[in-house]
């Protein structure tokens, strides 16, 4: 699909393509549309990141907790988003033996009694003996550190995310 394309949609079909580039989070993608045009891939980022970076730290937080737990429930459950279904799957977390699923639930109940959201990881850089390594390094960060750092891995997860959708057959959308 190409820019001029993108352009050129309504806010519900905007919505409907990009409402899920920041995970669970249509109002980030309909609040982006009122500032078209962009003129390529990165301007489009750069809305949605900046978007991201205005809100108050509370909102931040909120973005954060529409993310799922790497290798959780969801993913068991299969109730994930189809972005998320294949970011993890992809890592090979959809694989873990349940010795590696139980020590990833427990890292993750930890995780989030410390910061009060999920941990948020670009599944797609990582693998399933990474993610756990990761998490648990990041479970000794200062909040205002891993506040940071997980907002960049929501950029990261994003920027990979609009990238497929620019790269997509609009016709497959």
């Amino acid at each position: 699909m190409d820019i001029e394309k993108v352009n050129s949609m309504d806010l519900g079909e905007f919505v409907d393509v990009f409402g899920n580039a920041t995970e669970r989070c249509p109002l980030i993608a309909a609040a982006v549309w009122s500032q078209r045009p962009f003129s390529d891939l990165e301007d489009l980022e750069k809305h949605f990141f900046a978007f991201i970076d205005a809100l108050a730290q509370s909102g931040q937080e909120g973005i954060l907790r529409c993310h799922p737990d790497l290798a959780g429930s969801e993913l068991q459950r299969g109730t994930l988003t189809a972005e998320s279904q294949r970011e993890q799957s992809g890592a090979g977390l959809r694989s873990l033996g349940a010795d590696e699923r139980l020590r990833l639930a427990e890292l993750n109940a930890q995780y989030r009694a410390r910061f009060g959201f999920p941990f948020v990881l670009a599944a797609r850089f990582s693998d399933r003996t990474a993610v756990p390594r990761e998490l648990a390094r990041r479970l000794l960060c200062p909040s205002a550190q891993e506040l940071r750092t997980a907002l960049g891995e929501v950029k990261k997860i994003g920027s990979l995310r609009l990238a497929d959708l620019l790269r997509a057959d609009p016709a497959k959308l």
